[in-house]
């Protein structure tokens, strides 16, 4: 909708075409012209965040939207998180300032939306529990690379022929034990997760590890006899035909047969 009015200026009369818009709840308003707002007076408006207090200057016919596009510079606050509150009502984005009584030095409140808080406060705990978990693992994987150690220095006495005492592989299999506990223990999500689960692979490998050195300790020449005894009945076998069709080839004989024969009367 058009309507034409007309002002006076120093007895010069010109017209001027203004444009009307119908805003939520019937009201006829003049709509605003954002190249009139560009060109129009500037205010500053004092607004109060907390304990901090932020002045900022825009065109006088700004929308409170184009306000929060403003603060979202000043504060680190996206205008959807933002909730601004003028005479102790909160007002739409497609509100304008004038519009609403707003002029120079006016004083605005600026609340975070509960909702955006909650949500910001909830990703900090989880961030938060993330970075424990990954220092909690870190400091497991510390230990276990100590005992590591000693798994490869248990080797490598081993392999040397000297036995080892099945005291120390019992008292290393419990360290590793109780780091796998702790492991246990932590509660972790996404990638920390990720990282415990390896973690647990790893000290189950030096416990399976340290099992098979025991059972090399208690006998260290297990491996060789039960090879001795497999190559042992195979042999057997062979020379007695088990397991074959044919019949056992018959051993040569140690009589030297000649074709020399002697007559008897």
């Amino acid at each position: 909708m058009k309507k034409r009015s007309k002002v006076g200026v120093e007895n010069d009369a010109f017209d001027r075409q203004i444009d009307w818009e119908l805003r939520p709840g019937g009201m006829l308003v003049q709509k605003r012209d954002i190249g009139d707002a560009s060109s129009g007076p500037m205010i500053k408006i004092k607004v109060s965040h907390g304990s901090y207090y932020h002045d900022v200057i825009v065109h006088a016919q700004s929308t409170f939207g184009d306000l929060k596009r403003v603060l979202a510079h000043e504060t680190g606050l996206e205008p959807k998180e933002q909730r601004l509150l003028f005479t102790g009502k909160e007002k739409e984005d497609n509100e304008c300032l004038h519009m609403a009584g707003v002029k120079d030095m006016s004083k605005i409140i600026l609340l975070e939306d509960p909702a955006s808080k909650e949500k910001k406060l909830e990703e900090m705990k989880k961030n938060q529990g993330v970075l424990k978990a990954y220092e909690e693992v870190a400091k497991v994987r510390a230990e276990v690379d100590k005992l590591s150690q000693k798994i490869v220095d248990f080797e490598a006495t081993l392999l040397s022929g000297t036995k080892v005492s099945d005291k120390e592989i019992g008292v290393l299999t419990e360290l590793l034990m109780v780091e796998l506990l702790k492991l246990d223990a932590i509660a972790a999500d996404g990638e920390a997760k990720v990282q415990r689960r390896v973690e647990v692979r790893r000290v189950q490998s030096f416990v399976d590890t340290l099992d098979k050195l025991k059972a090399r300790n208690s006998n260290p020449f297990s491996n060789k006899s039960s090879n001795a005894v497999s190559v042992t009945t195979k042999r057997e076998r062979f020379e007695l035909g088990v397991g074959s069709l044919n019949a056992p080839t018959p051993l040569p004989s140690s009589t030297k047969i000649t074709q020399d024969w002697e007559l008897f009367d």
